[in-house]
């Protein structure tokens, strides 16, 4: 698999000799979809050149999120497929099928923090850990629908999950943000509180739903998949709105 997205790499996108070469150059259309596709979260500058208002910025930030790739790609004919017409950065998030331009003659601050800033905020992947940061970009999001998965980290079910669980999310883009969320945390005691759980009843899968600020509670047994695609699609089919409501006898935390 790593042989074959090397290949991928090696054959698809161009490198480009310059006075930087630390950041990958994209030549054509398909370089750049194949880089889109690459990951969960990419970032493109479509920048005129080396010279180019942010280009150093998009260098620097990407050695500082290094979690997300980064390139640049400098041929309009590719920009215009994109409808772009002036330098712009571009983050593409394969979670919701979401995209976001900064484009740079329109914004009145553009400095190096405020690019990491943005990347960090924005960086919601098929499965997204939950924390101060991240929340900001997953209560930002288009898609208003979170499957939550409760887990305490360290625990045997822990990283079983968060990989089934990520199998499974792309079945549900655009319906759904998968949010794993540490039990062993206590900034996050109040998150499982309000489901009405604790660090005990862990693990534990849920749905809330932002645009009606209801949530519910995936009956207690296996955490499989299939489960937890029914628990999905009942949603979905709306077969959850007569269903009682996780979080009505709260627990306190010790």
């Amino acid at each position: 698999m790593l042989f074959t997205l090397l290949q991928v790499f090696l054959m698809t996108f161009a490198v480009a000799e310059g006075k930087d070469n630390s950041i990958l150059k994209l030549d054509d259309t398909k370089a750049v979809e194949a880089f889109v596709d690459s990951g969960d979260v990419v970032i493109i500058g479509f920048l005129e050149g080396e010279e180019s208002h942010g280009y150093k910025e998009l260098v620097e930030a990407s050695k500082k999120v290094d979690s997300v790739p980064a390139a640049v790609c400098t041929e309009k004919e590719v920009w215009a497929a994109y409808n772009i017409s002036s330098d712009t950065i571009t983050l593409f998030r394969k979670a919701d099928d979401w995209k976001s331009n900064i484009v740079l003659s329109e914004v009145q601050k553009f400095d190096l923090d405020s690019l990491v800033n943005f990347i960090i905020t924005n960086e919601i992947r098929y499965i997204t850990e939950y924390n101060q940061v991240t929340a900001v970009g997953l209560f930002n999001a288009e898609v208003r629908t979170h499957l939550v998965i409760f887990a305490n980290r360290g625990s045997e079910e822990y990283s079983e999950l968060k990989e089934k669980l990520a199998a499974l999310a792309p079945e549900f883009t655009g319906k759904f943000l998968f949010v794993l969320i540490n039990g062993a945390l206590k900034s996050n005691f109040k998150a499982i509180n309000y489901f009405g759980l604790t660090t005990k009843d862990l693990p534990r899968v849920g749905i809330y739903d932002g645009d009606s600020d209801m949530k519910w509670l995936l009956p207690e047994g296996e955490i499989s998949t299939e489960r937890v695609r029914d628990f999905c699609q009942s949603f979905l089919q709306g077969d959850l709105k007569n269903v009682k409501q996780a979080g009505h006898d709260p627990k306190t935390e010790l």
